[in-house]
């Protein structure tokens, strides 16, 4: 449902706004081809500008490098997320429900084949260390922002508990999981649609309470089990 009115909003967009779109897709597109074949430090901008026949210029009124093209699929997922995080009110549900309520909002926004996109740039990343390292200083940024959201959100009436720390580390729990949810889902001969990632994300999200409840044992019971 919100992948659909994601797609109505666009088609309502004016007339050069879907050509900026048109063109960001097509370089985001051309740029994992590209890089995946010839491998990102090889290929060139050059290249790039030349497959999808625009100017240098029109590359960097879209994206600030070669590392940002790269990581689209990626940058796209996580402004999805704080844009969600910062429209959802925070009082009446747990923090980390709303957490993972958004990361479902965002995945189910994404474009058509955002998912095909998303596992080649993360291939990408994943052979590629400075890449790896951008996209980390990303990811580290969107976690500095949902942070500061988050907190403010929570408001500053009695009871309120915004202690940035905690907050920080309930989100890096949820981001663990998500991260194992997409280990599973990335890995060769599984189902790699959107239907696969989002039951991965059920499963690994259905764990973090068992994770919760061994960080409140007393030392001498905590003992993982298989």
């Amino acid at each position: 449902m919100v992948e659909s009115k994601a797609s109505d909003s666009r088609s309502e967009l004016p007339l050069r706004e879907r050509k900026k779109l048109r063109t960001r897709r097509a370089l985001v597109e051309t740029a994992l081809e590209l890089f995946g074949e010839k491998g990102f430090g090889a290929a060139t901008l050059d290249e790039l500008v030349e497959a999808v026949e625009v100017s240098k210029r029109t590359f960097f009124r879209t994206f600030a490098s070669k590392e940002d093209v790269a990581l689209a699929p990626e940058r796209e997922l996580w402004r999805a997320y704080v844009e969600d995080i910062g429209e959802r009110p925070f009082a009446g549900e747990p923090l980390l429900a709303v957490f993972e309520r958004s990361l479902y909002v965002a995945v189910a926004g994404m474009e058509g084949g955002w998912e095909r996109r998303f596992l080649a740039s993360r291939a990408l990343a994943d052979a590629t260390p400075a890449l790896n390292a951008h996209s980390l200083r990303h990811c580290a940024e969107v976690t500095d922002e949902v942070v500061t959201i988050a907190v403010a959100g929570l408001g500053t009436g009695p009871g309120a508990d915004i202690a940035p720390l905690r907050v920080r580390l309930l989100l890096e729990l949820m981001l663990s999981a998500w991260r194992g949810a997409l280990k599973e889902w990335s890995a060769p001969g599984g189902e790699q649609d959107r239907a696969a990632l989002v039951a991965r994300m059920d499963a690994a999200f259905a764990v973090v309470p068992e994770v919760l409840e061994l960080a409140a044992r007393t030392p001498d019971s905590r003992t993982l089990h298989p």
